[in-house]
């Protein structure tokens, strides 16, 4: 769907089109204090806002145009500009400034920033200074911000849950700000929030388990708690003030609130909180990997509530650390799961390495498939057997299941809404309403699956009500949802979710079954082709500004080789791609790829280096398969980067393609894995916008009746013509070659 437009500026908004309001640029700021634009290389206002004189004592005539003096006082805009001078002004605010107000010196809070759309070519960045009355609460103190600080820190660290982790952050909050009801709200993936703890007074009803659905807080909206993690609004009975004038003089644009801590919100969420009888409000963003996670909402019911800057920035302060915080709690707890599971499938994997019991009877037995992944029932289908646990169909019922996903053409499919998402799937297993299948090449294939669970959510307000509102015409004014009782809803057709661990396990279990199906004897080159596919990447990453494709292209001859490629994401945001090639053909060179593969993948996720990767890789082949050898070729991708690493061992160098064409990286003259000696050498290419470098095993390019210098010179020429995979492999291998071809080829965006 493509994006729409912001409203302009001032338009009217209702719950139709409040999706489109331009919030960051509203014109409008809250009453509390007052705000100044001006420009940096003159110190001169550009635009005010216009409530300047009941704050400053003076007009916004008078200060529009005038000199940052004329208007805070010399000593209080010499303070301004030497914060400014020094760096981001947001990283030191507040600033304490005494102003002369009808000749009385008052105090001051000044929260600075730039404008961050007001800057451009040939024009100084636009500084925003927004003034708040002296709150009269105290200052950053040991006693009144530390301590609490300082406790609520010890507390968050002590926390072994998620539960204590919300209940520590909205205790300490609400100490902290002095709001009537701070409740903490986590988004699922589609952004409908749940209250999942809350702190308040003893006489307001509870709100924690109420739902509220995604458009209570719309796309813009979200990206503004991204980037400005905490919003206050004092008084949400405020009349917002205009700034004047609306547009910029230079730029013509209304000015950005972005950064603001005065920016006036929407007339629609003030509606809201109204309707929910709030007299004042304030939001904390919390965060994962950037994008928000939840929010802390902080109400007030008695009146206009405005905590000094001091206690909103520790406020702040604990949602930062509280966002950390759940990301390591989230990992703890994945990581114990995972530890289970990894020793359920370690059991698993050893019984299907017993070549006297059938495979299917070694996966259903004691631990079995349902001690992996809890589901209602499972079965599977290995080496024309078929086996069942717990409530499953029959046979006839799941190898029917089996084949219709297998028609899908996906390696893993996970569904817990199997109805709404396949429904032809579902006219076969009408009592399930979760799938979870894996498919191994070679027609292996597990099946876990989970009847219906009626959920029952409890809104905050009737979602649906925009709908009623409608319908009742004129006597409901369309607004936002005007009850805010508790609404009950059961979501029907769909099971317990899948956990991302769950997901994970069962994958990794794929890739065991492929080892494990050739390992029990089924030593023939379909069987060897199985693992060498199952190994293979099921898709590729994306990585910021680069683009990658890979081909294995096997060969005719009817042997299956040892090429392998992988496109490994790392925890620091890099991508190592690999190429690689066992010496060898059949179940031997296959078996002993999928080795080095998976142990130079732990590796690197342990935070090995490339060289220090392929040492170790090399020494564990040397010492557990004396005799085999492979060679290999590392580069690392890092996102926003030119620069490509290679390492490489008994492989040719990557390919680098350029604006000026195409050249063969230099040769680190690496001995092979399990041969020689290392000297640890790693080398690095420059790849401008629309560059690539090349990835390919000898396969492509080796021919019997030429030097391999011609050989690459052959690829050269093509990268410069093509750089397709498979159009590569056309041009380059020989037509009676009678070795697999592997090529990966990572592309720089144009800009």
């Amino acid at each position: 769907m493509a994006e729409q437009a912001f409203l302009a500026p001032g338009a009217a908004v209702d719950l139709d089109n409040c999706a489109r309001e331009p919030i960051h640029i509203p014109g409008l700021v809250q009453p509390r204090g007052a705000l100044l634009a001006l420009r940096t290389d003159d110190a001169v206002v550009t635009q005010c806002s216009a409530n300047l004189a009941d704050v400053l004592g003076i007009s916004a005539d008078d200060a529009l145009g005038a000199p940052l003096g004329d208007v805070l006082g010399a000593d209080a805009a010499r303070t301004v500009l030497d914060h400014v001078a020094a760096g981001d002004p947001r990283l030191r605010n507040p600033l304490e400034l005494e102003i002369p107000v009808q000749g009385v010196a008052t105090r001051f809070e000044a929260m600075l920033h730039h404008a961050p759309s007001a800057s451009g070519p040939g024009r100084p960045p636009v500084l925003v200074v927004e003034l708040e009355p002296f709150s009269g609460h105290a200052s950053l103190t040991y006693t009144t911000t530390y301590e609490p600080v300082r406790d609520a820190l010890t507390a968050l660290d002590r926390a072994t849950s998620m539960a204590e982790l919300y209940e520590v952050a909205v205790t300490r909050v609400r100490e902290l700000t002095g709001f009537d009801r701070v409740m903490l709200y986590h988004f699922d993936a589609d952004y409908n929030g749940e209250v999942v703890a809350e702190a308040k007074r003893e006489d307001l009803n509870a709100f924690r388990g109420l739902h509220y659905p995604a458009s209570d807080i719309p796309p813009q909206a979200r990206a503004l708690y991204e980037k400005n993690w905490i919003r206050l609004i004092s008084d949400i009975g405020y009349t917002p003030v205009p700034i004047v004038p609306t547009d910029d003089p230079v730029t013509g644009q209304p000015l950005d609130l972005t950064y603001s801590t005065l920016r006036s919100v929407s007339p629609i969420h003030v509606e809201y909180l109204q309707n929910m009888g709030v007299g004042a409000s304030m939001s904390i963003s919390l965060l994962r990997d950037g994008r928000l996670w939840g929010l802390i909402a902080c109400h007030h019911y008695s009146g206009a509530h405005a905590p000094s800057y001091a206690a909103r920035t520790a406020a702040e302060f604990l949602g930062s650390v509280l966002s950390v915080r759940l990301v390591t709690q989230a990992e703890d707890d994945r990581a114990s799961a995972a530890r289970r599971s990894a020793g359920v499938l370690a059991r698993l994997v050893a019984l299907t390495r017993d070549d006297d019991v059938p495979l299917v009877s070694a996966l259903t037995g004691d631990p079995g498939l349902l001690d992996l992944v809890p589901a209602d029932g499972v079965f599977v289908a290995a080496e024309g057997r078929t086996a069942r646990q717990g409530a499953a169909p029959d046979d006839d019922v799941c190898l029917r299941l089996a084949h219709a996903v297998a028609d899908l053409g996906v390696e893993v499919l996970v569904t817990d809404r199997l109805a709404a998402e396949h429904p032809d799937l579902a006219a076969i297993v009408p009592d399930a309403a979760g799938l979870l299948a894996i498919r191994v090449p070679g027609g292996a294939a597990a099946l876990w699956l989970r009847t219906e669970v009626l959920q029952t959510v409890d809104w905050g307000g009737d979602p649906h009500n925009k709908a009623i509102a409608r319908r009742e015409g004129d006597t409901v004014r369309l607004s936002p949802r005007r009850s805010f009782d508790r609404w009950r809803e059961v979501v029907r057709g769909t099971s317990e979710p899948w956990t991302e661990e769950q997901v994970d396990v069962a994958t990794s279990l794929r890739s065991y079954l492929g080892e494990g199906l050739l390992l029990r004897g089924r030593r023939d080159i379909r069987a060897a082709t199985t693992l060498q596919r199952s190994l293979l990447p099921t898709s590729l990453p994306e990585v910021d500004g680069w683009t990658v494709e890979a081909l294995y292209a096997p060969s005719g001859g009817g042997l299956a080789g040892g090429d392998w490629y992988d496109a490994l994401p790392l925890g620091d945001g890099r991508v190592v791609l690999s190429v690689g090639d066992v010496s060898g053909h059949g179940l031997g060179a296959a078996a002993t790829m999928g080795q080095l593969r998976n142990a130079l993948r732990a590796l690197l996720l342990s935070g090995s280096d490339l060289v220090q990767a392929v040492a170790q890789v090399d020494h564990l082949l040397r010492a557990t398969l004396p005799g085999q050898a492979a060679t290999l070729v590392l580069a690392a991708v890092e996102p926003g980067s030119d620069d490509v690493t290679y390492v490489t061992a008994g492989h040719p160098p990557p390919v680098v393609v350029g604006p000026d064409g195409a050249h063969v990286a230099d040769v680190l003259r690496e001995p092979p894995l399990g041969v020689g000696r290392r000297a640890g050498r790693s080398g690095s290419v420059h790849v401008g916008p629309g560059g690539a470098v090349v990835l390919f095993s000898d396969g492509l390019v080796e021919r019997r009746d030429e030097s391999i210098v011609d050989s690459l010179e052959r690829l050269r020429v093509a990268a410069t013509q093509t750089l397709d995979p498979a159009g590569l492999v056309a041009r380059v291998r020989a037509p009676s070659s009678g070795d697999d071809a592997t090529v990966v080829v990572v592309r720089r965006a144009t800009t």
